[in-house]
């Protein structure tokens, strides 16, 4: 499975219905298991984001289904960062020359 961390901002839409949004965020983590992916952490923060999440999924092109499907709702905007664990990272270090 592959991390992202997922950085949103509220779209007009989407902070007009403000009242919605933990709602939403549940209805989002049950979306993301019919494309093969699984919201495993949900943060309101503060700052130039208003929410991160950080998601795994079964491949790219599972998250970036889920992640369209999740943007044309037009509550959001996404920034993807792809994470990865110490381990992954390791392996993909003593790779180098």
């Amino acid at each position: 499975m592959a991390t992202y961390v997922v950085l949103l901002q509220f779209t007009d839409q989407g902070i007009r219905t403000i009242k919605n949004s933990a709602e939403r965020a549940g209805q989002a983590a049950e979306m993301a298991k019919s494309f093969g992916c699984e919201m495993k952490q949900i943060y309101w923060t503060l700052g130039a984001y208003d929410v991160v999440s950080v998601v795994e999924a079964a491949d790219e092109q599972s998250f970036l289904a889920f992640g369209f499907a999740l943007g044309s709702a037009g509550n959001i905007r996404s920034q993807t960062l792809r994470a990865f664990t110490k381990d992954e990272i390791t392996s993909v270090i003593g790779r180098l020359p």
